[in-house]
């Protein structure tokens, strides 16, 4: 019936058109009831709103004649509507929507170089794209829109969006400036009032709402950003009053509210990420699943008492009592986060899949061999680096901290080197360091007053003729218990194998092991890939317009980074989050990452320059990519110079279409603002370093946008994807260590002699924090079902220009090589390294992952987005 009176009225209404010239369109969008399962009253409201004539109407720009009234803005074309709005039900989960709409034709329009949109609806919808067929004298006209266009009452004004034509600024059309003019004020803002979900604002802010001072001194942590002690990138501004208690620190949202902390709309999880689910899933871990669990840890002990005990959480599970606990979790957890997400099934046992580095071997983890390998091809094969010095020094201050040169003596480690001398190994570059001394130390006094008991270690290894390392020595050291100026503390271990020697060796390693991890996830992992990145996301949307060619060639690379970075200051990095429960530094994580910020420098981040940084790599031209490596067979090094030459060349194809000389660069207003307010505002607390590149020459450009891509994409992918796979058997990459290592004479050492399995487990991170631990990195290495990966793009039409199309095509190719060379090398036995004792081949540079998502250990999305 609904649909014979709507057939009626569009009769009527086509009778009355005088029978012009139309340009026919297509518009594709998602209602917004179709991703809030809860809201079918939008639709119905949206329905009536047709009916009583509150239309969505679209409006032709054109980018040939400006209109003389309208301040020569191009000319607008009449309005024209969606059509059977209300007849196109769409079924929930059908995601998008096809809708037409026909344009009364106006000679006076010419080309059409944008379209303006109004929603007279009560609800926003997903504009994804409109395609206009056989505009006249012009052919099909396509625009990728990809937007959030909410009602018309939350705008000032009318949004705008241009064709997928691709312009530097000086080659804009004249009639389509002034909208693009409009459109960057939009997105900058003025800087005040609480910004809503319907705003676009990208603008900056101090990581200051980290601590909640209003609940007590215990939840103060300092603001990171703007001040030489505590220098930070910029995250994007929320705009949230402050504190009552610190006018200096932005308040927090209620937990329950974490899906609402601001950024611009855009910037949300798409549908298919399902961000209700994944934003529930954290939630979930951080304040409900915990106290449960610490319930459950307080009727039972909070120690895993032997190996077999640790088994239990990938075999049979962790059983939850009946009773009011597993009744809450049963209420408070959906089915789908049940089944996905945190793994309790209908008989109550929390219960996670079985970790790749245990899938083969339920031992190899323990052996030197795979310790050693996972430095070259684990989740942070980003520290090793050449020593060039014995014993080790130190850079510290010596007036602050004294003596921190290393211990280490000749006497430790000459028997071990295949008949070399330390300075014959030396000069043959056969000795490698992981070194997490100097970044440790300043922090350690302070660490070790937290529940943590643990040191900052250094490990020396050798270079075997086979190409694997095989570790020497391991130095743990302390501050000086008179103070820092003393000097530190140190003890030095040997590789052992049997009796309270070999369980002695086994603990130091495992204290290096939670160094690195500390170091994994708060230095490689979030701020060199998530939080250096956000400003960037933040400048491009700030000052490059949406037709340029350089936020054209970055922006696939922001998707989501922006929403799990908000996130993760809501849940994860927060004062009591679950990172400062779960990893070492505790409380003093963010502002460790702080500190060490002071020593990033933006041009090291491309991949050759940090291998010859750490001295793993030299300078030659008759060598692949121009440098060789000192360890041939470094999985991580070897895969990411191929990606990275493939993004390279890429990004200088595309870079070197647009931009034909130096002189196009330096005259292109737009690149020169992005790249100002990047070091100025974006990494404000770096603005005077003298390494930032000055933008100047083609060169620079390819290389920053090299730099950008591979460490949102590739970097990212190989620090998070193998998270789960390598550190879901926590023995393997402990994150906290709760005592120190036992001394002879003590109850401990005899428990370690006595049962050395049962001391290992009480040094590492308890139950708890293994099953908060595990909850947040089985999330985060999971791949989502919508997943857009390196050489692929959401929008295939996304630029006319065919030049850029073909280069995108060749890199997608050469992308697919690479995976083939990869699975060639995983399945040469020369190279030891790619699969190692525990039998993971090296796939986390893997460009594509197969399957709808999930834990993979492999593929590397466009962006940092998980």
């Amino acid at each position: 019936m609904l649909g014979h009176i709507v057939d009626k009225v569009k009769a009527a209404a086509a009778g009355m058109d005088g029978g012009g010239k139309k340009v026919m369109g297509t518009v594709v969008l998602m209602k917004k009831n179709v991703l809030d399962f809860n809201d079918f009253n939008a639709s119905i409201i949206d329905r009536l709103d047709e009916l009583i004539g509150r239309k969505v109407s679209l409006q032709l720009i054109s980018a040939e004649n400006g209109d003389p009234a309208n301040g020569l803005r191009g000319k607008l074309g009449k309005p024209a509507h969606l059509e059977d709005w209300i007849t196109t039900i769409t079924p929930l989960l059908a995601g998008e929507s096809a809708f037409k709409v026909t344009f009364d034709w106006d000679e006076e329009i010419g080309e059409p170089g944008a379209f303006l949109i109004v929603n007279n609806h009560h609800s926003e919808f997903y504009l994804r794209t409109v395609t206009l067929e056989d505009v006249p004298g012009y052919g099909r006209f396509h625009f990728v829109c990809n937007s959030w266009v909410y009602p018309a009452k939350h705008y000032k004004k009318d949004r705008v969006f241009f064709a997928n034509k691709t312009y530097l600024p000086h080659e804009m059309p004249i009639p389509l400036r002034k909208y693009r003019d409009e459109e960057f004020l939009v997105l900058r803002g003025d800087g005040k009032g609480e910004l809503q979900e319907w705003d676009r604002v990208y603008d900056y802010a101090y990581y200051n709402d980290l601590g909640d001072p209003d609940k007590g001194p215990d939840y103060v942590r300092p603001v990171l950003g703007g001040s030489a002690e505590y220098p930070y990138p910029r995250r994007g501004r929320t705009s949230r009053p402050p504190t009552k208690s610190d006018p200096n620190s932005e308040s927090r949202l209620p937990l329950l509210m974490s899906l609402n902390i601001y950024v611009p709309r855009d910037e949300r999880f798409g549908h298919l990420k399902m961000s209700d689910f994944l934003a529930y899933a954290l939630k979930s871990i951080a304040q409900f699943i915990r106290p449960e669990l610490e319930a459950l840890c307080d009727s039972t002990p909070n120690e895993f008492d032997s190996f077999e005990d640790v088994m239990k959480i990938y075999e049979g599970g962790i059983k939850l009592p009946k009773g009011p606990l597993f009744d809450d979790i049963m209420k408070n957890i959906p089915l789908e986060l049940l089944k996905e997400a945190l793994p309790v099934d209908g008989e109550g046992l929390f219960r996670y899949p079985l970790p790749q580095v245990i899938k083969e071997d339920m031992s190899a983890w323990r052996t030197d061999d795979e310790f050693a390998r996972e430095m070259l091809a684990g989740v942070n094969p980003l520290v090793i680096r050449l020593l060039e010095e014995f014993p080790p020094t130190s850079k510290l201050d010596p007036k602050l901290y004294g003596n921190q040169n290393s211990s280490i003596t000749k006497k430790n480690i000459e028997n071990n080197l295949e008949g070399l001398t330390i300075d014959e190994a030396i000069e043959n570059k056969k000795l490698f360091i992981l070194d997490h001394h100097d970044t440790l130390m300043p922090y350690l006094r302070r660490i070790n007053t937290t529940t943590t008991k643990t040191y900052a270690s250094r490990t020396l290894l050798f270079l075997k003729n086979d190409g694997t390392l095989k570790p020497l020595v391991i130095e743990l050291s302390l501050p000086h218990p008179e103070g820092d100026q003393f000097g530190a503390i140190s003890k030095v271990y040997t590789p052992a194998e049997h009796g309270v020697e070999g369980s002695i060796w086994q603990l130091a390693k495992a204290y290096v092991a939670i160094n690195d991890s500390g170091h994994h996830e708060l230095i490689s992992h979030w701020l060199n890939t998530h939080a250096t990145m956000e400003p960037f996301v933040i400048a491009t949307n700030r000052q490059l317009s949406a037709v340029h060619p350089i936020y054209k060639l970055l922006h696939p690379h922001f998707r989501d980074t922006m929403n799990i970075n908000a996130f993760a200051r809501q849940i994860l990095i927060n004062a009591g989050g679950v990172v400062e429960t779960t990893v070492f530094p505790a409380r003093y994580s963010m502002e460790l990452s702080s500190v060490i910020y002071k020593n990033w420098v933006f041009p090291d981040q491309a991949l050759p320059k940090d291998l010859k940084k750490r001295g793993m790599a030299v300078d030659d031209p008759e060598s692949k990519h121009g440098i060789r490596l000192l360890i041939k067979d470094y999985p991580f090094a070897v895969d990411g110079l191929e990606i990275w030459s493939a993004i390279k060349d890429w990004v200088g194809d595309y870079c070197s279409f647009y931009y034909k000389t130096d002189e196009m660069i330096q005259q292109d207003p737009e690149l020169q603002s992005w790249w100002k307010e990047l070091k100025e505002e974006g990494h404000g607390d770096k603005k005077d370093e003298p390494w930032w590149p000055k933008m100047q020459t083609r060169e620079e450009l390819i290389e920053t946008c090299t730099i950008v891509v591979w460490v949102s994409s590739a970097l990212h992918a190989s620090t998070n994807f193998g998270q789960y796979p390598y550190a879901g058997y926590l023995p393997n990459r402990p994150t906290i260590s709760r005592r120190f290592m036992p001394e002879k004479g003590t109850p401990e050492y005899d428990e370690l002699e006595a049962n050395p399995d049962k001391a290992f487990l009480k040094t590492i991170t308890a139950k708890l924090q293994t099953l908060l631990g595990l909850s947040l990195i089985e999330i985060l290495s999971r791949h989502s079902s919508d997943e857009v990966y390196l050489g692929q793009r959401d929008a295939p039409e996304w630029t006319t220009d065919a030049t850029p199309l073909k280069a995108f095509e060749e890199f997608g190719k050469r992308l697919l090589e690479i995976e083939e060379e990869i699975i060639g090398m995983n399945n040469d036995r020369q190279w030891k390294n790619r699969v190692g004792p525990v039998k993971i081949p090296y796939t986390l540079l893997y460009p594509t992952s197969e399957g709808g998502g999930g834990i993979t250990g492999k593929g590397i999305p466009n962006s940092v987005s998980i």
